[in-house]
């Protein structure tokens, strides 16, 4: 057989109709002002590298399609809010309701249809990388050292629009997770 040089570890890649979730939100400009509470039908692709294909290193898609599930059902028909954005002040939140300021503006929505994200602005770059961030932390810190070289997500918020991001294993850190 012919030698063809080193081959990369290899790519799985999952895009599944059942990947996606509807979600309101509000970007927030630098100068303070805000879009209008709108939507998205966004939909989520995933690949991860693997470092070893071998049998016993293998790792059954069924494990990652259902974090990327989980994420998904979490986010669906919610107010995403970005939670260390400088324009939001919240007021009160408790079981029952979230009453927040957003640019100088009031909302008052019932708790269970928000969520609120460890980001500073919700756009589909920062919600990549949120996703992204609560895939990793759905696994174990010794499994992604020992079988994953990299994940990329990719969030798209329409069709032909989106935004990606890339966790390399050479980036593993346990206090980022």
């Amino acid at each position: 057989m012919p030698y063809f040089g080193n081959l990369t570890d290899p790519w799985i890649h999952l895009e599944k109709q059942n990947f996606k979730f509807s979600s309101a939100h509000m970007t927030v400009f630098p100068d303070g002002t805000k879009e209008s509470l709108h939507g998205h039908n966004y939909s989520v692709e995933l690949s991860i590298e693997l470092k070893q294909p071998s049998i016993q290193e293998m790792v059954p898609f069924s494990f990652f399609k259902r974090s990327i599930q989980e994420i998904c059902q979490e986010w669906d028909e919610k107010v995403l809010l970005a939670g260390k954005c400088p324009y939001l002040k919240i007021k009160n939140f408790d079981l029952r309701e979230i009453e927040f300021l957003l640019c100088e503006k009031r909302y008052i929505l019932p708790s269970e249809d928000v969520v609120l994200l460890s980001i500073d602005n919700v756009t589909v770059e920062a919600l990549t990388q949120e996703f992204c961030r609560q895939f990793l932390g759905k696994f174990e810190f010794t499994f992604l050292s020992k079988k994953i070289s990299s994940v990329e997500v990719r969030v798209n918020e329409m069709l032909g629009q989106g935004a990606s991001c890339l966790w390399q294993g050479s980036m593993l850190s346990s206090d980022v997770l």
